[in-house]
């Protein structure tokens, strides 16, 4: 199965998880995206009523999940070689935990946005 991750590329952590997952996932079909600096793909999946702000997003073919879905989506399905994708992976893959930690990654995200000077929305300026 083919994934498309969208990721804010202006998050540390995000971008971090994002490059982590593409090379040490064990998904060979993943392609990320960084969604802050892909204004068409940002209007597209806003247009659609996902938010980049509000989270990640993943996507196949068929289907879009946002936020703690989309992680937990990708975790069940990546085979990690990487121990800190390993401890995230078994964090992230039930979509109970997912819903619980998920604000806390929200959270992490708003700050280094907010040190690095950039809007937790991209489309503001």
């Amino acid at each position: 199965m083919a994934f498309t991750l969208v990721y804010d590329g202006g998050c540390p952590f995000c971008r971090h998880f994002a490059h982590r997952s593409e090379l040490l996932g064990g998904l060979p079909d993943l392609v990320i995206r960084d969604g802050r600096s892909d204004h068409e793909l940002r209007a597209m999946l806003r247009n659609k009523g996902f938010n980049l702000s509000n989270g990640a997003v993943l996507m196949d073919e068929n289907q879009i999940w946002h936020g703690s879905e989309a992680i937990s989506m990708l975790c069940r399905h990546l085979s990690p070689s990487d121990p800190l994708l390993q401890l995230l992976n078994g964090l992230f893959k039930d979509s109970g935990r997912a819903g619980l930690f998920y604000p806390g990654l929200l959270m992490a995200r708003q700050i280094a946005l907010g040190l690095r000077g950039l809007p937790v929305d991209p489309d503001q300026t």
